[in-house]
């Protein structure tokens, strides 16, 4: 193994402090290059580089190799594609994640044309920068552009297939992922309806055709209960008699919360006949709402952006600006953390100024109108 100046006239190779060619007596300038000459087991590799460093780097690197051999280390795993890697990822997914089809849908959309058949160390954070990009300026099936969360939705899932892999021994090397800014997302997005929206709403509810679905929506805009918790809610977490109603909350801890009589009533209306209180079909547990509700909202005249979380977030809206106090709405919502419902402050902020106007008003009551009392 050796480096040796390369003639590119006459391609001999010469000592590395040979000025001329030894053969052809050509002149060794700056711009000369250089042959790196191995032979490992019988077989001879030549490569020629354009200078003196990547000569010696390349020199080391088979040393390195030839090293490993001659100690019959176990050369590195191939790399697996990130086809290889969803393909380990879903099965665990189906069992250990309820959005799992979400996965699936994103990934076969987005994530597969780009990177499903290329290595996991040949996807660089730039071409993960292109996907971004790529999203932005591409439109949806609604014709409209990608929004920071779905873009971000790729992000996540790419970044967990990598630590999915790491985790699993299939890959050792880097994350792009760690080099790609994530989009900024706007998550404190608070709902509400006024009081003509929630009038003829309640319009259409007392009047929709399928009994089940008005009640569904109705029992949300009385009690802010999740959708997930509608879907898992049973009779036997019920108490009729004493008008309350078990939850489990996210965090798997179960939490009882009393509910009006107006929600009570809601209740009262329906078949106890089956397990679940809002049955899907075949009486198992309910697993979508989507389409019911967009018929409703869309009866009801109310904004298409209006989504059924927001009925959650009316609930707690409409009690802070009635005068109830943050921590009792948490409790209400099944919070666990107080910061949770700090999102709604503002409206507890804008009763107080309203308060401390009136408060004027009456200390001074002709302030308003710019008259003097008697």
């Amino acid at each position: 193994m050796a480096i040796q100046v390369y003639c590119t006239h006459c391609r001999t190779s010469n000592a590395l402090d040979t000025k001329t060619c030894k053969k052809c007596g050509a002149i060794f300038d700056r711009s000369k290059k250089f042959r790196v000459a191995v032979s490992v087991k019988g077989k001879r590799t030549s490569l020629i580089l354009p200078n003196l460093t990547l000569a010696r780097e390349e020199e080391a690197k088979l040393k390195n190799e030839m090293f490993r051999e001659n100690l019959d280390i176990q050369k590195p795993k191939s790399v697996p594609t990130l086809d290889q890697i969803w393909e380990s990822y879903l099965p665990w997914a189906k069992q250990h994640k309820k959005t799992w089809k979400n996965d699936e849908y994103h990934y076969g959309k987005h994530l597969k044309p780009r990177f499903g058949d290329k290595r996991l160390d040949s996807i660089s954070p730039m071409a993960v920068e292109g996907m971004k990009l790529e999203l932005r300026q591409s439109l949806n099936r609604q014709g409209k552009p990608y929004t920071n969360a779905t873009i971000k939705h790729q992000l996540v899932l790419l970044n967990r297939l990598y630590s999915i892999a790491r985790k699993w021994g299939q890959f050792t090397g880097q994350n792009p992922l760690d080099q790609v800014e994530k989009p900024k997302l706007d998550n404190q997005k608070t709902e509400s309806l006024d009081n003509e929206e929630i009038k003829a709403l309640a319009k259409v509810l007392e009047n929709w055709p399928c009994r089940e679905s008005a009640a569904f929506v109705e029992f949300a805009l009385l009690t802010g209960f999740r959708r997930s918790d509608l879907f898992r809610l049973t009779w036997e977490a019920v108490d009729l008699a004493q008008g309350r109603v078990t939850l489990k909350s996210k965090g798997g801890k179960t939490f009882t919360v009393p509910i009006s009589k107006e929600a009570l009533a809601v209740l009262k209306s329906l078949k106890q006949t089956d397990c679940y209180v809002f049955p899907g079909k075949n009486a198992q547990q309910r697993t979508d709402f989507k389409g019911p509700w967009l018929k409703i909202r869309k009866a009801a005249g109310l904004p298409s952006d209006f989504r059924f979380h927001g009925l959650r977030h009316n609930f707690a809206s409409h009690l802070v600006s009635n005068g109830e106090d943050l921590y009792t709405v948490g409790k209400l919502l099944g919070h666990r953390n107080t910061s949770t419902t700090q999102r709604y402050a503002h409206l507890a902020d804008e009763r107080l100024r309203q308060a401390a106007l009136k408060s004027g008003r009456l200390v001074k009551p002709g302030a308003e109108t710019g008259k003097r009392p008697d």
